[in-house]
């Protein structure tokens, strides 16, 4: 009796254990088959775009740039599988505002896995060129490689995909503001850029590597705001939709300002860039302190982050122009790497306190109750 009394207890216990094992591991089959899936379709459309004569892997006519374009595609469209496979029915029961907020809010993050993949290949094209030079691949040798870059990033894609958090779309613009502010600087025409400020990179051949960075990179703080406001949602629910629709607007209105200064470029539309840019660093500013208002029961250590956020942000705008004692490179320098730390350590809190299930609204339309 005993035995049977301790296996009736502890059934229960074992099979969710079971569930969760046989779940675990059919995600990690569904990610190797997407990684397979992704080099070969990488591979085979490499191949066949570079079919010729060897190409050289750098300079003109190189291999790069093909296999950053097919990544980037192949990238995305793994996303998207992924999204239909264990989201497809995330919005279900949602009114039609909310269920266009979630999709625009994929297509957004779609656009964004696929520069991240682009700009990545390319970044590493510049890097490793130094040392190959006058290496040329066949086709099948360049089709190796487009399916390589492209399995890497259908794989990561394909995880993120299951089950997209605010936390990761705060990871993805960081490493996407990196990647290609990186891949700029590497490829800037003035090597003297620095001296002035980061609009400089904005300028000449290479100038569409920093202007798409921070085109694409607006649309997803946009989207990184819609994910606050979605999880800010399932903790407070409609009663705070007035105060969250605020918090939501303000991030896509620095989102947009953003864009604008990658649509902008300083050396032909100086003055609209840079209001933009100002305007950018003010409503990235007021997102923070906002945002940090709105969660209930914020741990003291975010309102510290918060406070001391706006602090050193007027501290450096005060020793840029009140001093000269910084240059505009450095204070945008600042002002970006404070946001990002600020905007890693407040998706953290977010990720805890915030439920993992879907809240549907019950409101049919987003501006009346």
């Amino acid at each position: 009796m005993r035995g049977e009394s301790a296996g009736g207890v502890g059934a229960p216990w074992f099979d969710e254990g079971m569930d969760a094992d046989a779940d675990a591991l059919r995600e990690q089959s569904r990610a190797l088959w997407a990684t397979v899936a992704c080099f070969v379709l990488g591979a085979l459309a490499g191949a066949a775009v570079l079919w010729g004569n060897p190409r050289p892997f750098a300079g003109g006519g190189s291999v790069i740039l093909p296999a950053a374009l097919i990544a980037g595609v192949i990238t995305g469209a793994a996303f998207v599988v992924s999204t239909l496979v264990h989201r497809a029915g995330e919005t279900e029961g949602m009114p039609p505002w909310q269920a266009l907020i979630s999709n625009l809010s994929t297509v957004a993050v779609t656009i964004a896995l696929g520069g991240v993949a682009g700009l990545g290949v390319l970044l590493a094209g510049e890097v490793l060129a130094s040392g190959l030079q006058g290496l040329e691949l066949s086709a099948i040798g360049g089709g190796a490689l487009t399916g390589v870059a492209s399995a890497i990033g259908g794989r990561l894609a394909f995880r993120m995909g299951i089950d997209l958090s605010t936390r990761s779309l705060a990871g993805l613009l960081f490493s996407f503001l990196v990647i290609g502010t990186l891949f700029a600087m590497i490829t800037a025409g003035d090597p003297t850029w620095w001296e002035r400020n980061f609009s400089q990179l904005g300028i000449g051949d290479g100038s569409w590597a920093f202007n798409g960075t921070l085109i694409v990179a607006g649309v997803l703080v946009a989207t990184v705001g819609s994910y606050i406001g979605r999880d800010l949602h399932r903790m407070r629910g409609d009663s705070a939709l007035r105060r969250i629709g605020t918090i939501v607007i303000v991030w896509a209105l620095a989102g947009a300002a953003l864009t604008a200064v990658g649509l902008f470029p300083v050396h032909t539309m100086r003055v609209p860039h840079l209001i933009a840019a100002f305007a950018a660093l003010v409503l990235m500013l007021v997102a923070a302190v906002i945002t940090a208002r709105a969660l209930p029961a914020g741990p003291r250590t975010l309102r510290v982050a918060t406070g001391g956020l706006v602090v050193l942000v007027a501290v450096a705008v005060v020793l840029t122009f009140g001093f000269r004692m910084l240059s505009v490179t450095v204070l945008e320098g600042i002002v970006i790497v404070l946001v990002l730390l600020w905007l890693s350590t407040f998706v953290q809190f977010l990720a805890v306190l915030a439920p993992a299930t879907p809240r549907v609204s019950a409101r049919p339309t987003l501006l009346h109750p």
